[in-house]
């Protein structure tokens, strides 16, 4: 039970009955999806704040953080293959009468920014209480940051992983984008062990453009590792947030004499003792968490630590309002 991944297994596919343009399942209202996810005091927290990029994303900061690269104005750039979560209206039908393949034309023109989540589905973050696992919370962390971002123009996108990508949305903007994340999201179940490398290699084969990057996860891992993970997006100059996400009795383990535990992932069974438990591992976790943090910093990072016992209102407004003052 120390800074070590303890972690289990299932795969979020997408159900029958599902809309293929929004990917919303067929039945499940917007209202409801919303209901389930958007709870009434974390929307009232961030009813004056936005999720402000920290610095220019392409080019020129024009307002929030519109930039001038690829949009849809007047002049033609390029064509590129269309994706899952491109806004039909831009295809280009002669093309595909021609040649069968689908395409978006590509213009010079301005852009707001876009916001990816990649939400980590590994059997670890199952644990916790039964009504609010370090996975729900992360469901409901998620599902606030695509809302905000959505209420400000912004590309939403979403991954979910484990150890390999199980779900993935390309940002869009479009109409039905939102309905369509909060139903991957809410659908999502935690399974197997995590590999940060795969959703960040398959959201940089979508896309090309700088913007926020969240990664939402317990990080159960080696500090190091994560931060080689992510790298990539750093130097493409990514906003990059990091949401650390634990269970109060990881960080303080009520644990009165000896058990045994076993690992979520592997079934690694270990015998802890009370004096272990109460003495050294709340000390190895506290400098598993810095270890974390300095490692974000050093690549460009924001890191936030969350417990799940903490309503998440009031940790998510402070780091918005933080990030509104360092602007």
């Amino acid at each position: 039970m120390a800074a070590e991944s303890m972690k289990g297994q299932s795969v979020a596919g997408s159900p029958l009955g599902q809309d293929p343009l929004t990917g919303a399942q067929q039945g499940v209202s917007p209202a409801a999806l919303r209901a389930r996810l958007l709870q009434p005091e974390v929307l009232a927290g961030l009813a004056n704040l936005t999720l402000a990029a920290r610095a220019a994303v392409e080019g020129t900061l024009i307002g929030l953080h519109r930039s001038a690269r690829f949009g849809f104005s007047q002049e033609f750039v390029e064509y590129r293959a269309y994706m899952q979560g491109d806004d039909p209206r831009f295809i280009d039908w002669n093309v595909y009468a021609r040649t069968d393949r689908t395409v978006i034309k590509r213009f010079l023109g301005e852009t707001n920014s876009h916001l990816m989540l990649l939400l980590d589905a590994s059997a670890s973050m199952a644990f916790g209480a039964p009504r609010l696992s370090k996975f729900r919370y992360a469901q409901l962390l998620a599902a606030s940051l695509a809302y905000l971002a959505s209420r400000q123009h912004d590309a939403v996108g979403l991954a979910v992983f484990d150890e390999a990508v199980r779900e993935f949305r390309a940002p869009s903007a479009r109409t039905g984008q939102l309905e369509g994340v909060l139903h991957l999201i809410e659908s999502a179940t935690p399974t197997h062990r995590t590999d940060y490398r795969e959703p960040v290699e398959r959201f940089r084969a979508h896309s090309a453009r700088r913007g926020m990057v969240a990664l939402l996860s317990d990080f159960y891992c080696d500090p190091a590792a994560l931060i080689d993970s992510v790298r990539p997006l750093a130097f493409q100059g990514s906003d990059l947030m990091l949401f650390q996400i634990l269970d109060p009795r990881e960080l303080e383990p009520a644990v009165r004499e000896s058990a045994l535990f076993e690992d979520m992932e592997t079934g690694e069974q270990v015998e802890v003792s009370a004096d272990y438990a109460r003495r050294v591992y709340p000390a190895r976790v506290r400098r598993h968490v810095q270890a974390l943090r300095d490692a974000a910093a050093a690549a460009g990072a924001d890191h936030l630590l969350l417990d799940t016992s903490q309503p998440l209102a009031v940790p998510l407004r402070e780091y918005l309002l933080f990030r509104e003052r360092r602007r």
